[in-house]
């Protein structure tokens, strides 16, 4: 049996219609959904490895792996890609002087993790991560995550500051001026304005340049084995807490568009994403998510076939066997990535605001001011402890606190109101 049927004649859509997730269109148009993809989550994707170290070319390849074991444990019912996680951008730069083993066998981990999680919301329903993780709980760990790179960020911007801010100028002239699909790769087009500028003013590199003109057109990846460290795996933590909300809220936005019920299918999308970025940190690749930009594209055209995701992961495939071209990213320089992570690390922190401000967090509740300004200031001012050998940094001590903290202290305070009056004289 095939796995899509063609949609109507496959050519022609009327006005108001849509292609099923099941469904789609000749493969000739199918293909060019597919690619369009493919240059929506390509930004993020390159833009997460090249800020923590790793591969841009090894990165791809386990996205687009990635991708395609999502769409088949999922059984083609969600339309969604795998790209590299924003979220594991701390953790992994916050480990930055381990070896890329130990940070990659981190991700294997909290892949495991979340694949766990998965099973369990699959067992019992998404309404059992929901209870343990409220939006105060997410959104505070969102938060924590955006602002506590904010240094990182702005020592990446001082190497070159003049580079930097062309960039960050372009970033947001990108955004204002630019419409629908352009102005949701702002960030892309920021740095390759900023890596042109650099080419014109003489801010490449030499030695990278010269790895480009000598790096093979085609080749493998680079893979690295992994290694298992326990302070770097505690460090993943809150990300595996960021994820998992975040995969929830795509199934949600993905039923609501396509007019489908997903519930069943929150488990199978956990359950994907987890091992996918678990086969990514078994050989050097970047922790994935279902990416949110591509989420947008499906709500633009109105096209969710799961075929076109197929194309974009196989066009991943193919640009990872490009040594050339992961030579060719690796020469952006420091500044423009200083630049374009002044936007991407703020967004990711307001992200988390907006977290509170949807689902109306009250913030004049004292448990709620109490708990999440202390995990904010443990993650933010990057409290670090050691215990019992190893080193646990601020965004772990931070995501700790509010998980731990707030249900205890909700639940004080419920005591408090629900305790009879003491007498009066």
């Amino acid at each position: 049996m095939a796995l899509w049927t063609v949609h109507g004649d496959g050519r022609h859509l009327a006005e108001g219609d849509s292609v099923a997730p099941n469904e789609r269109l000749t493969w000739p148009r199918t293909i060019s959904f597919g690619l369009q993809h493919a240059v929506t989550m390509f930004g993020g994707t390159l833009l997460v490895p090249l800020l923590t170290g790793l591969s841009p070319t090894t990165a791809l390849l386990f996205s687009g792996l990635g991708t395609l074991l999502f769409l088949v444990i999922t059984r083609n019912r969600v339309p969604c890609y795998l790209g590299s996680s924003q979220t594991y951008v701390a953790p992994l730069m916050a480990s930055e002087a381990a070896p890329i083993g130990g940070r990659t066998g981190g991700l294997l981990i909290s892949g495991v993790l979340i694949t766990m999680v998965g099973v369990a919301v699959k067992a019992l329903g998404a309404r059992l991560v929901e209870s343990i993780m409220p939006p105060v709980v997410t959104g505070a760990v969102v938060i924590l995550i955006g602002f506590h790179l904010a240094p990182d960020a702005v020592n990446s911007f001082n190497t070159q500051p003049g580079l930097a801010a062309l960039t960050l100028l372009a970033v947001l002239l990108a955004t204002a001026l630019l419409r629908g699909f352009l102005s949701r790769i702002a960030v892309l087009i920021g740095v390759v304005i900023g890596w042109v500028l650099a080419a014109l003013s003489g801010n490449l590199d030499p030695a990278r340049m010269a790895a480009v003109h000598t790096a093979d057109w085609v080749g493998m990846p680079p893979f690295v084995a992994p290694e298992f460290q326990p302070e770097i795996v505690l460090s993943m933590l809150p990300a595996v807490i960021v994820l998992v909300a975040e995969n929830l809220g795509h199934v949600k936005a993905v039923a609501a568009m396509t007019g489908r019920n997903l519930d069943g299918s929150a488990g199978d999308v956990l359950i994907g994403n987890g091992l996918a970025t678990a086969l990514a940190g078994s050989g050097g690749g970047c922790g994935t998510t279902t990416y949110a930009e591509n989420i947008g594209v499906m709500a633009a055209n109105r096209v969710f076939s799961t075929a076109a995701y197929m194309i974009a992961a196989v066009a991943a495939l193919l640009l990872a066997f490009s040594p050339k071209f992961g030579a060719l990213v690796s020469t952006i320089p420091t500044g423009v990535l200083g630049g374009a992570s002044m936007v991407l690390f703020g967004l990711i922190g307001l992200v988390g605001v907006r977290i509170w401000m949807e689902n109306k967090i009250d913030l004049t509740d004292p448990v709620n001011l109490m708990v999440g300004g202390v995990a904010l200031v443990a993650g933010i001012g990057n409290l670090t402890l050691t215990i019992f050998g190893a080193t646990i940094g601020g965004i772990a001590w931070g995501s700790l606190l509010i998980i731990v903290l707030h249900p205890v202290m909700r639940g004080l305070s419920n005591l408090r109101k629900t305790a009879p009056a003491p007498p009066r004289d």
